[in-house]
């Protein structure tokens, strides 16, 4: 496998999706009108993490360990601020809601060859939990920091050459 860096990823904010019943799968996805969400300098991790449930048997003197359910985690966006930006006004907008709304994130790892190459993109749900203005000191760029609670499964596409 090839590495690739982070540097050319992109995250982009759609419209209010309301996560249903059953995981979501990449084709939710495709009617989305996906604003990108400019400046950003860091996302942070994401992706699901089993919540540990503990028995612990007397007879054996062990813990007896399963797997709960799954989280998929909290999205720290940071980005330079800018008041103009489309993506960063919806992000903005979506902070005063109490909707989720739908994401996506591109990585820059298309092949090199294809018919098409693409790729790889991440698809979920998540709550704008914050959208806060972030100044530090005098040299400083003025930052943008938003939290997003993921409220959905993660949808994991992967790079393709067409």
């Amino acid at each position: 496998m090839a590495l690739f860096s982070a540097s050319g990823s992109k995250i982009f904010i759609g419209a209010v999706k309301v996560p249903g019943s059953a995981d979501f799968v990449a084709a939710d996805f495709t009617a989305e009108d996906w604003t990108e969400i400019d400046e950003v300098e860091s996302v942070g991790s994401f992706g699901d993490t089993s919540e540990l449930i503990t028995s612990n048997v007397l007879s054996k003197g062990r813990t007896r360990k399963a797997k709960g359910v799954k989280n998929a985690g909290t999205m720290e966006v940071t980005m330079n601020a800018d008041y103009g930006d489309e993506g960063q006004l919806a992000l903005r907008a979506a902070a005063a809601a109490r909707d989720s709304y739908a994401f996506k994130v591109e990585f820059p790892d298309k092949p090199a060859v294809g018919a098409s190459p693409k790729n790889s993109v991440r698809f979920f749900t998540a709550l704008v939990m914050s959208a806060s203005d972030q100044m530090d000191e005098a040299n400083a760029i003025i930052k943008l920091t938003s939290t997003l609670e993921i409220n959905s499964n993660v949808v994991v596409v992967h790079a393709s050459a067409t």
